[in-house]
């Protein structure tokens, strides 16, 4: 059996397409697989650190106004195409997984011209332009929110192992000790993604002093292109978070944008948060977090309705009541998937096998 995943461009992509790869490794050591990626992206740092082979094809972004940019991408997808094509019918490649994004048109479109099987799962609440293409395709659609595209089924993102087995509580005083975190503190952790987030950085810049005046320690992964934030007792501010499972079980709440991955991974571990969401694009990041906000499990707070002073008074509010604290991490719980990563992959092979497997 070998397995094509076409990821690229930002771990909210790459990530999902990772944990399936992973799952598909312990149900059968001997699957081959291969993750399909553009020339540029995080795949290029991701994929070969978990243990896979990455091959590259030429990107094939959308381009958001007309213009010859949108003239050129005829040709470009042609190109990608044709490469991607080679590959199925070099590998003997029995199946194509897509998760979105630019990587992942050329491989729908060979999948399609070779006859390959083709398994589609859709992360957000409004799907980009290369799923809905890919979705054309194919009988195999699988998307976190169902009623986003026509056809789909139910499936929760897939999410590293790791994660899905984390027990928060019996990890808590091993990730603080790893962080230098006070082991009776409460903890907030704050990212904003695979970059960090330069407005939520500013915030929490200046909620420092009244935060750690209650108590509160703060976890910060500020991202590796922004400047690194002074030390101060109390805070530990890195560039980005290698081990998110002991982050996670360090932390008591969350300050976060509300990506696909960001939403079901922090609901699947139990952990509340705030979720704020990019002011940019179609929307998509308010809708991700709205189910588990809905279901108790969370906060959203518009970006430019973040403040400092908003920020501490209602941190401090949840924190220090610890029923509240309790009952959100429990609608979290309720809310959260953990095992969306071997259900995928099971999918993934009962439509390379035609149902058989």
């Amino acid at each position: 059996m070998h397995v094509l995943l076409a990821a690229g461009g930002t771990a909210g992509h790459v990530e999902p397409a990772l944990n399936v790869a992973d799952a598909l490794r312990r149900s059968d050591p001997d699957i081959e697989i291969t993750v399909l990626g553009g020339e540029r992206g995080l795949e290029s740092a991701l994929v070969p650190a978990r243990g896979y082979d990455l091959v590259t094809v030429p990107s094939v972004p959308m381009p958001r106004r007309p213009g010859r940019d949108l003239l050129a991408l005829g040709p470009r997808v042609r190109r990608a195409v044709r490469q991607t094509v080679q590959i199925l019918r070099s590998e003997h490649v029995d199946v194509v997984v897509g998760f979105g994004g630019y990587a992942a048109v050329p491989a729908y479109l060979a999948a399609r011209r070779t006859h390959t099987p083709l398994v589609i799962h859709e992360a957000n609440a409004r799907p980009g332009w290369a799923n809905r293409l890919g979705a054309r395709f194919t009988r195999h659609v699988y998307a976190s929110f169902p009623e986003s595209m026509a056809g789909a089924r139910p499936m929760a993102l897939p999410l590293r192992h790791s994660l899905a087995t984390l027990d928060r509580a019996d990890a808590r005083a091993a990730a603080r000790s790893h962080f230098g975190l006070g082991q009776d503190s409460r903890v907030l952790l704050v990212f904003g993604g695979s970059q960090g987030a330069q407005r939520l950085n500013a915030v929490v810049a200046a909620a420092l002093p009244a935060l750690r005046a209650q108590g509160i320690d703060v976890l910060h992964a500020y991202g590796s292109r922004n400047d690194p934030p002074a030390p101060s007792p109390g805070y530990v501010a890195v560039p980005f978070i290698e081990r998110m499972d002991l982050a996670y079980a360090a932390a008591d709440i969350a300050l976060t944008r509300a990506g696909a991955m960001t939403c079901a991974e922090l609901a699947a571990v139990g952990l509340p948060a705030i979720y704020v969401p990019l002011p940019i694009g179609n929307g998509e990041q308010r809708l991700n977090a709205l189910p588990v906000v809905s279901a108790g499990g969370g906060l959203i707070r518009e970006d430019d309705d973040l403040t400092a002073e908003w920020l501490v008074e209602t941190v401090a509010s949840v924190l220090h009541d610890e029923g509240r604290l309790l009952a959100m991490e429990a609608a979290a719980s309720r809310h959260g998937v953990r095992d969306a990563d071997d259900l995928l992959a099971r999918a993934v092979l009962q439509a390379a096998t035609g149902g058989r497997g």
